[in-house]
């Protein structure tokens, strides 16, 4: 892995900034790697468009803008619409399922990976949490990471005292991103 580049787009609120930064310290920290960060939010704070662009690289980064992702992560349709288009051919898209549609032939060029964070949020009892279950999925799905380098900057990056409760949404997204991973391989060998 040369140099990778990742956008992760959403509405405040979602978790997205916080999502990219835990991408971030996962690989300069934990997992040996460099990597950047750049944010950008609507005039807004909650509710308005915002997003994360994340470059992870074996070597140093000389220029911390992505050009052409190789991976997206799209929270919200605004999101999804605004970003799609920006994606490389054969890059991997992750969505939330409940809050995006995608239409099948735009995306048919990209690996196609959905999450239903909100609702596993919901079942594990707080929707803020969606965001950390979306990481989890994340690092199942792309293996950019290793696992325990993102658990460790997960841990690392949330509040005190909401430490079980994030690491229970990370390993549920996950668990849900290696059944995709399963599901698929057995698909191909049917």
């Amino acid at each position: 892995m040369a140099r990778t580049e990742i956008r992760i787009a959403g509405f405040g609120g979602q978790g997205v900034i916080l999502s990219g930064y835990i991408f971030g310290k996962a690989a300069s920290l934990f997992d040996v790697k460099y990597a950047t960060l750049i944010q950008s939010f609507g005039p807004e704070a909650r509710g308005s468009a915002c997003s994360a662009q994340v470059v992870i690289s074996d070597e140093p980064i000389d220029y911390p803008y992505i050009r052409k992702p190789d991976i997206m992560v799209g929270l919200s349709q605004e999101a999804f619409t605004k970003y799609c288009h920006d994606l490389k051919p054969g890059g991997i898209l992750i969505t939330e399922e409940d809050m995006v549609s995608v239409d099948e032939n735009l995306i048919s060029e990209f690996d196609h990976y959905t999450v239903p964070a909100t609702r596993i949020a919901d079942q594990l009892g707080r929707r803020i949490i969606m965001n950390m279950v979306v990481v989890g999925c994340f690092a199942a799905v792309t293996g950019l990471l290793k696992k325990d380098a993102v658990k460790k900057a997960v841990e690392d990056s949330i509040p005190k005292g909401t430490e079980e409760l994030n690491i229970k949404a990370f390993e549920s997204g996950y668990k849900h991103g290696l059944q995709i991973l399963k599901q698929r391989e057995v698909q191909e060998t049917e």
